[in-house]
């Protein structure tokens, strides 16, 4: 945006050197000396500038990109140890395209700390973080480890070495797009049986990372609009007698509830004390789907 202006203010002055001298004389038949023109020039650059950079912020702040919900949860294939302990500390998405270093995003609010893969095997999980970013497509997960990475065997605990090559992260690829408004799990799936494997016969052992990466949508959303616009309404998802969300509707009217649970839901609308209130009933959201309502129209209050 400053770059913007910068540009703008650049292209300006140019301009008005350009036409200096024209304006100049315009000035001095008018009876204007030297000092009165420039103060004059000058008040006209900053009186345009400031207007261009109003315009500017404004158009920056009306985008607001499209956002998604991912919880991301880790699990385990069996394996015959008794322990498997890795050391989470990061993890990363690339919402750019494989390979692009650029498109790196960093999650935040990882529950960091060592999990034990094997207390995590036969269909059981543990979020790692849920977080809100931007919609779109997701091509990899990086995750980042530690060092309190180990391996118990009979009742022995050896420390588990990382390869060089993976002290930047472990990148899993994932190639999944994700809509706007719907909440979505991905499960990172390590493999600790082929993960872990002895150096040789030096007694070591040695951590490379199997993991597959999966991604599901955990709910869906609903979506619909409201006439008058000027009604300025609140809408609510409720799902029996519990409210799930809430939101106030644009300018256009429009509403999205987002991110929730998959069921049977009544849309409820609240406007301003000019209109009477409403409902839709008996609306179903699913799985990894936009539930598109009825348009409501309100009725005036008497």
């Amino acid at each position: 945006m400053l770059n913007l202006v910068r540009l703008k203010k650049e292209s300006l002055l140019k301009r008005n050197q350009t036409a200096e001298k024209e304006d100049k004389i315009i000035f001095i038949i008018l009876g204007l000396n030297q000092r009165k023109i420039d103060m004059l020039f000058e008040r006209l650059i900053n009186t345009t500038l400031a207007l261009l950079l109003l315009v500017s912020f404004v158009s920056c702040s009306d985008d607001e990109p499209a956002t998604q919900l991912v919880t991301v949860k880790l699990t385990d294939a069996p394996a015959d140890y008794e322990e498997v302990n890795v050391d989470i500390r990061e993890i990363h998405v690339n919402l750019g395209d494989e390979g692009d270093d650029l498109g790196w995003y960093e999650l935040s609010g990882v529950n960091q700390g060592i999990y034990d893969l094997i207390q995590l095997s036969n269909g059981i999980n543990t979020t790692l973080v849920t977080e809100r970013i931007p919609a779109g497509e997701i091509s990899q997960v990086r995750l980042i480890l530690g060092n309190e990475n180990s391996v118990q065997i009979d009742g022995i605990e050896y420390a588990l070495s990382t390869p060089s090559g993976q002290q930047s992260g472990i990148k899993i690829n994932l190639n999944e797009t994700f809509d706007e408004g719907i909440p979505y799990i991905i499960v990172l799936d390590f493999d600790a049986a082929r993960s872990v494997v002895e150096a040789g016969n030096s007694g070591k052992y040695n951590l490379k990372p199997v993991i597959r990466a999966t991604a599901e949508a955990s709910g869906g959303a609903i979506a619909g609009n409201v006439q008058p616009a000027e009604s300025n309404s609140v809408v609510y998802a409720i799902m029996g007698e519990d409210t799930v969300t809430s939101t106030p509707s644009s300018d256009s009217g429009d509403y999205l509830l987002p991110y929730l649970p998959a069921g049977n839901y009544t849309v409820g609308i609240e406007p301003n004390a000019e209109f009477e209130s409403a409902s839709i009933s008996s609306i179903s959201v699913t799985e990894g789907n936009l539930t598109e309502a009825d348009t409501v129209f309100l009725t005036p209050t008497e």
